[in-house]
């Protein structure tokens, strides 16, 4: 078992920067895929991206060159960076851990409670 607790989330205009965190507890979270999804009003929940404990990443082409996913083991966080925003990034951002490399949100079982990204025009 894993819980999870996102943080860093905001109003920002559009070209500007936040940085999300999630904060890890209760189980090896080096064990652990750490990945990014976020949903928008009316939509459904979408990969944003996801990281391996080894280092490697991947990323939904919507953001790939925009964002950047990290982790620290040693803290037990993971961390979105997110750059060039845009209106349409606007959602609700969850931090997700599981056991493989995945893009689908039901391959994830541990979630946290999401944090508000918008961007304003």
């Amino acid at each position: 078992q894993v819980q999870l607790v996102e943080s860093g989330g905001g109003l920002v205009q559009a070209g500007g920067s936040l940085r999300l965190s999630c904060a890890a507890s209760g189980a090896t979270f080096s064990r652990y895929v750490m990945g990014w999804f976020r949903q928008a009003p009316g939509k459904e929940r979408e990969f944003v991206a996801t990281i391996h404990w080894s280092g490697n990443a991947y990323y939904a082409d919507s953001v790939k060159d925009r964002f950047t996913i990290s982790r620290d083991n040693a803290k037990k966080r993971a961390y979105l960076q997110m750059g060039s925003l845009k209106p349409e990034d606007t959602a609700v951002y969850y931090c997700a851990g599981g056991p493989y490399i995945a893009s689908r949100p039901h391959e994830f079982p541990y979630w946290g409670q999401g944090t508000q990204v918008t961007v304003s025009s």
